[in-house]
């Protein structure tokens, strides 16, 4: 998840994406989500197993910045909130 002006970059853990980006978006999460407003999904994996997402989610936070842009712009050279595809 970002920001609207891609300056805070949030990642994290769920077994239900939609509810979770719903959450942001709404900000029911008070917190670090609720400060930096981070409420754009622009990147995201699945793993079949929760050991695997949790390791992953710990090694990406761990990376730069200049990292995790480099993430997201092969997967979403845009920025795109790619919520926005699940509007009906």
């Amino acid at each position: 998840m970002s920001s609207n002006n891609r300056n805070t970059i949030y990642s994290g853990v769920t077994n239900d994406l939609e509810r979770r980006v719903f959450e942001h978006k709404n900000k029911l999460i008070k917190g670090f989500i609720e400060k930096y407003n981070c409420i754009n999904l622009v990147y995201y994996e699945e793993h079949n197993q929760i050991v695997e997402a949790i390791y992953r989610e710990k090694k990406i936070k761990n990376w730069n910045r200049d990292w995790k842009n480099e993430l997201i712009e092969e997967f979403n050279p845009e920025w795109l909130d790619l919520s926005e595809e699940w509007k009906g």
